[in-house]
């Protein structure tokens, strides 16, 4: 029998602190003696605490001692407003734990596809924390890039809606520490399969140890239960392997097996051939159909007897009628979804064979994850956008599938201007060669200071960037729109109604909701045929909260 040894040290450690805590309470009463009573409960709670799963030394952000004293904002990039019909994109410029906090506000719920490929913490280029690159002889940097990962991951699983899911491509560095990160933050149950993505399709002979030509793509679900993949569309190879060598006018068909193991008594009879010659079931098995349902299918010429008529039966299944699509599977090759090379090359085209940034994923990756984890109306995220792969690949995929109207967010920081001159400008150059119908906003991470301030202090700043925040939330645009308003106090919906131009070209408008509009007013709202959207009051949650 095995004895836990960590449960007895935790037992005696628990008896030693139960004999303090006694002769602490035995000894005169002071703050000193509650002080140190209270000390001892926060010791028994940790003794008490979680035994198995991710222990790491948790680190504090720079990130984390701003949001601290300030409150994210929005501020849109006006003159960067890509306008080419479709549906509305945002980039959002600034730190991602940031963005999924304003993200929070608007899409809590409703995110149906969420794909990362975070920083991979390896031992030649280590990752950029805190701005500042965590390199090999940093003791704390797994520790540094899992509280980096988990504080995300948490914010994370909050947007992904009831049947949503997340893709996250890693590697050998920090396999292990993501994958039990991911099973705290999302569950363990709701863990669906690791990937493997061939990134690299040859060999590579100067290898030291082994040839790594692999990532991998952790999938999970927000709930498994309430998840459901797309299938895949069928390859050439599977289609290749149903022939039609009798012209049978139902089409191609391939055959299969007309025996089971086992004996039953309605499956074991004589079956007659075209020629007359007579099959008996092999012995020890069935027939898997009984005898009359045998006698149809072969007066429907669904039974094949070969060429002559003389071999043994099998069941004839087309084309037509086989499931149309496959079930995923774990193994990606490069030859299906693409490669490191193709990545590199699809953007060297994108910026006239100009290098900018390296290993981006190819967009047929990225396309394999969007066809298997989203529906045609999807909002699907990417908070460590990089090259603008993700973004690359919806436009792309919504051109080549008709129906198909999903849209992107992708936040990323602008470390070395990548977020303008490499995001950005990739979003912009394929549109603009591929002429996609689709248009994007890009919006700038700012920071509203509240801390020791008064709420009518910064009211006033909050309220001026909630324009940004409806329109990432609905995917509209304002800015020369006259079909869509906004008013944020009474005095606006005052001007509004007396602007009588704007008025009447307005189809609907989004009212900030403790604006009370008269009797009057709302009779002329609704003569003009305008829909009214209320913004939500958690826009405003940092005002009543501060």
């Amino acid at each position: 029998m095995s004895t836990n040894i960590s449960k007895q040290k935790r037992e005696d450690l628990l008896a030693k602190i139960k004999e303090i805590r006694t002769f602490i309470s035995a000894a005169p009463q002071d703050e000193n003696t509650g002080n140190l009573l209270s000390y001892l409960s926060e010791l028994e709670k940790d003794v008490c605490g979680k035994k198995y799963g991710l222990v790491f030394e948790e680190h504090r952000e720079d990130i984390d001692e701003v949001l601290a004293t300030h409150t994210p904002v929005l501020t849109e990039q006006s003159d960067l407003f890509i306008d080419n019909g479709g549906e509305i994109n945002f980039l959002i410029e600034g730190d991602n734990l940031a963005s999924l906090q304003l993200l929070e506000k608007t899409h809590k719920g409703k995110i149906d596809l969420i794909y990362i490929d975070p920083p991979y913490n390896t031992m030649s280029t280590g990752f950029t924390y805190s701005d500042a690159l965590v390199d090999n002889g940093d003791n704390y940097r797994h520790s540094k890039w899992t509280s980096f990962m988990k504080h995300r991951l948490e914010l994370a699983r909050t947007l992904l809606s009831p049947t949503g899911c997340i893709f996250i491509s890693i590697d050998d560095n920090e396999f292990a520490a993501l994958k039990l990160v991911c099973d705290e933050v999302f569950g363990y149950q709701n863990f669906v399969t690791t990937c493997m993505w061939q990134k690299i399709h040859s060999i590579k002979n100067d290898a030291k140890y082994i040839s790594v030509n692999h990532d991998f793509i952790f999938v999970y679900a927000k709930n498994i239960e309430l998840l459901k993949f797309n299938l895949l569309d069928r390859t050439d190879e599977m289609n290749n392997r149903y022939k039609n060598p009798d012209n049978d006018p139902r089409g191609p068909w391939q055959s299969g097996d007309l025996v089971a193991n086992e004996i039953r008594t309605n499956g074991n009879y004589d079956v007659i051939g075209p020629t007359g010659k007579i099959f008996n079931v092999p012995e020890g098995k069935h027939w898997v159909y009984s005898e009359e349902n045998m006698r149809t299918l072969i007066a429907e010429n669904r039974i094949w007897f070969g060429k002559d008529g003389t071999s043994f039966p099998r069941k004839k299944r087309y084309l037509s009628e086989v499931q149309q699509g496959r079930t995923p599977d774990s193994w990606w090759t490069s030859a299906e979804v693409g490669h490191n090379q193709e990545g590199a090359r699809e953007l060297k085209a994108v910026f006239d064979g100009k290098v900018v940034f390296t290993n981006p994923k190819p967009t047929r990756l990225i396309e394999r994850i969007i066809k298997m984890g989203s529906k045609d109306n999807s909002t699907i995220l990417d908070f460590f956008a990089g090259s603008g792969t993700t973004g690359h690949s919806i436009l792309k995929y919504n051109a080549n599938n008709e129906g198909s109207n999903r849209r992107f967010i992708l936040c990323t920081n602008n470390e070395n201007n990548i977020c303008r001159e490499v995001t950005y400008e990739r979003i912009k150059r394929v549109i603009e060669k591929e002429g996609y119908a689709a248009s994007l906003k890009y919006y700038k991470v700012d920071y509203v200071p509240v801390s020791e301030r008064m709420y009518y202090e910064y009211a006033d700043e909050l309220l001026y960037h909630i324009r940004e925040l409806v329109e990432l939330e609905n995917g509209v645009n304002f800015t020369g729109n006259a079909e869509v308003g906004i008013v944020l106090t009474e005095e606006e919906l005052d001007e509004f109604i007396a602007d009588t131009a704007t008025f009447a070209k307005c189809r609907k408008l989004y009212m900030g909701h403790d604006v009370l509009p008269s009797d009057e007013q709302e009779c002329a709202l609704k003569k003009g045929g305008i829909e009214i959207g209320i913004i939500p009051d958690y826009y405003y949650r940092d005002l009543q909260e501060n």
